[in-house]
């Protein structure tokens, strides 16, 4: 036997990993009286969400596709194909469940929204909720107050997809250096300076544990010592992946995965302050933000699709599979009572943490009662596409 087959059987030689399979979305065909929960649902309530879906269909070219990972196929059609819908939805009574009902049941048809990337498809991903925050804050920089930033002059977005099609519906950021795409600063980077000298600062948030998850929900009310509030919404990320902290502090063994919730967290950095920086550093990624203006006390922040979130009706997806701007009908745990939660929503925005086809996070609105479902949302369920009658598959 030769010295090298005689090595081999004495050392282990580490096997690469194979790459995970890429998710795929594949679409299996259902009948509304199959969907679990849908005859108690209260239909009427998906109305608004719907009609704020129309006001920005009505902006849109009528042929634009609604495709997901490939609009060429048109998953949902084209913007025409919603027109009609939209003109029939102005025409129902508020409030008529019954009304609503019949109209959805008329003129879409339910998918339900599998991976099937793997070996064997899976219709059961992981649902989440966010919410907007409310914290103190300030126009001008106080002792111990961190900063919001607005979105840096050189801070470059690039659409992947437009480069190479299987990288379609994703992006990233970065900056442009001797004529290289390099990396932006990461989240450390900046809480440490990286951005201090460029005014570049929007507000002044008191407390730099709520700064940080004001930038995990990507919304928030801040209320100003000067009087008023302020209402922030996304304006860019710095193209770095989010990383749950909930994930690094399992990984340290401080936590177990079923403990987690934004509120375990949180009680988690107020009780080891000396360890919640670098925690909170662990994840790179930082979001830029816009003060938006003009709304009501009683209206939502804008989503991605850039309308107005509903609380309990509006959800994030992964546009790189679903269309934006779509109701969908889920099936999950409710985060507070752990009971079947099943109701249409509408795909109205996306999350740095919201990746793959069957994913969801659910906005839940504003105010202690939205964070406390929000933070404890986690579970695992099923959702269906409504997809216009219309479009053949």
């Amino acid at each position: 036997m030769s010295a090298a087959l005689l090595l081999a059987g004495c050392i282990a030689v580490p096997v690469p990993t194979p790459p995970a399979p890429p998710d795929k979305l594949g679409l299996v065909p259902w009948t509304f009286e199959r969907l679990p929960g849908w005859a108690e649902e209260r239909h009427a309530e998906l109305l608004p969400a719907f009609a704020e879906s129309c006001r920005r269909f009505a902006a849109l070219p009528p042929d634009r596709p609604l495709g997901g990972a490939e609009p060429a196929q048109a998953l949902a059609g084209r913007v025409a194909d919603w027109l009609p819908l939209c003109a029939e939805a102005a025409t129902l009574p508020p409030g008529d469940d019954a009304a609503v009902r019949a109209f959805l049941e008329r003129r879409f048809r339910p998918w339900l929204a599998q991976n099937v990337g793997g070996a064997q498809p899976d219709p059961f991903g992981l649902f989440t909720g966010y919410y907007e925050p409310e914290v103190s804050g300030s126009r001008s920089r106080r002792p111990g107050s961190v900063p919001l930033h607005t979105r840096p002059p050189d801070l470059v977005l690039v659409d992947l997809g437009e480069f190479a099609e299987d990288l379609r519906g994703r992006r990233t950021a970065g900056r442009v250096e001797q004529g290289r795409l390099v990396p932006y600063a990461t989240r450390a980077e900046i809480v440490r300076g990286a951005l201090d000298g460029r005014r570049l600062e929007l507000l002044w948030v008191d407390d730099p544990v709520d700064a940080f998850f004001l930038q995990v929900q990507g919304s928030g009310r801040v209320n100003l010592a000067e009087g008023g509030v302020a209402r922030v919404g996304f304006a860019a990320q710095n193209g770095h992946p989010y990383v749950p902290i909930g994930r690094v502090l399992v990984e340290r063994g401080v936590m177990r995965a079923e403990e987690v919730s934004m509120q375990a967290i949180r009680a988690w950095l107020a009780a080891n302050p000396g360890e919640a920086a670098a925690v909170m550093d662990a994840n790179p990624s930082y979001v830029f933000f816009r003060e938006i203006r003009g709304l009501a006390p009683n209206e939502g922040p804008p989503g991605a699709f850039g309308v107005p979130l509903t609380p309990e009706r509006s959800i994030a997806v992964d546009r790189s599979f679903i269309p934006l701007g779509i109701p969908v009908f889920i099936d999950v745990p409710h985060p507070l009572t752990g009971q079947p939660w099943r109701r249409a929503l509408m795909a109205q925005d996306v999350g740095g943490a919201v990746r793959g086809p069957v994913r969801g996070d659910v906005f839940w609105g504003w105010g202690e009662a939205a964070g406390e479902a929000a933070g404890r949302m986690r579970g695992r369920g099923a959702w269906w596409l409504l997809l216009p009658a219309t479009v053949g598959r």
